[in-house]
């Protein structure tokens, strides 16, 4: 972390960061501007849990990749309990769950911390998939079988196999950069990070501003095709002008990697928020203040973070 673009990076992030609480600020304590009140304290709700995270990123880069991979696991870790948690669950897959929760979940990012694309890559989706399989008949519990392994296994592999992806980006060997040297890692995981929410902030804003076809009205009423496209294309500018900030991405490389981000993200926010309304819940939580639940901050990035390591190792891994 003693890398000068990797610093240059991070505190650029939280410079706007701290311009955007003293724009909230103003405005909370000049209610005449014409702004909806309302708006205004969500949006400074909204800043303090960005604080919150960006701190806690800060500090989990700062110490070292061990810390940032064990941060990623307890983040699975806490998604994956949101996403069982919403649904009910029977005595019969209780004891599946815990060997989830408490074996495959560590396990897994014992593999991704070491590096081991080979195992960690099938181990999850084929075995952890085979084991609840087989745990949950053993309990000997057959009623809606199918529908209740079938939720234990799309939360494993979404909340903890997808998401664990974006911890794996620490350990892509890039070419032409030293294997000892992490900052280049460290940045491209700051990238993708940066990439996704500034693409959800910008779906948000397009769908207000120019927003009128919503791509599924009965999932999301404010997710729409307008702001599908400005999401993506703010996105790629973004990632256009960064790209020095991800060392294998030639400009219209990253520009690229930044459309298919957000596109990706997008999906994955639809996908969460058709599960939330199938359960006619809100959010996934209240864990973080202004934020609604560690799912509900993640379900973007659990869509994008396969999809970006994947181009990654394409471009420039070795």
């Amino acid at each position: 972390m003693n890398d000068i673009r990797t610093i240059a990076l991070i505190a650029g992030v939280l410079l706007l960061l701290l311009v955007a609480t003293a724009v909230g600020q103003f405005l909370a304590r000049n209610p005449d501007r014409g702004l909806n009140p309302a708006a205004v304290n969500a949006f400074n709700l909204r800043l303090r849990g960005w604080w919150i995270i960006c701190t806690v990123l800060a500090a989990a880069f700062w110490l070292g990749t061990t810390t940032t991979v064990v941060l990623c696991g307890l983040v699975s870790f806490w998604a994956l309990r949101e996403f069982i948690t919403l649904t009910p669950t029977r005595k019969g897959d209780h004891r599946a769950l815990f060997w989830v929760f408490f074996l495959f979940t560590p396990l897994h990012y014992v593999l991704v911390a070491y590096n081991r694309y080979d195992l960690f890559s099938v181990f999850l989706p084929l075995y952890g998939t085979l084991f609840v399989l087989a745990r949950v008949a053993m309990a000997g519990d057959y009623k809606r079988f199918l529908e209740r392994t079938a939720k234990i296994q799309a939360g494993l592999v979404v909340c903890v196999y997808c998401l664990s992806f974006a911890a794996a980006l620490l350990h892509v060997r890039i070419r032409g950069q030293d294997p000892a040297n992490s900052g280049a890692n460290f940045r491209l995981l700051f990238f993708l990070i940066l990439l996704v929410q500034f693409a959800d902030c910008m779906q948000y804003v397009w769908s207000r501003m120019a927003g009128r076809r919503p791509v599924a009205p009965e999932v999301s009423s404010t997710r729409t095709w307008e702001g599908l496209l400005g999401s993506a294309t703010s996105t790629a500018l973004l990632a256009a002008v960064l790209w020095w900030a991800a060392p294998p991405f030639e400009p219209w490389q990253a520009a690229l990697v930044g459309f298919v981000v957000a596109v990706m993200g997008f999906a994955g926010g639809m996908t969460m928020s058709a599960i939330k309304r199938d359960r006619g819940v809100k959010d996934y939580g209240t864990l973080v203040v202004g934020h609604g639940g560690v799912l509900d901050r993640v379900d973007s990035m659990c869509f994008a973070a396969p999809v970006f390591y994947h181009l990654t190792w394409f471009v420039a891994g070795q």
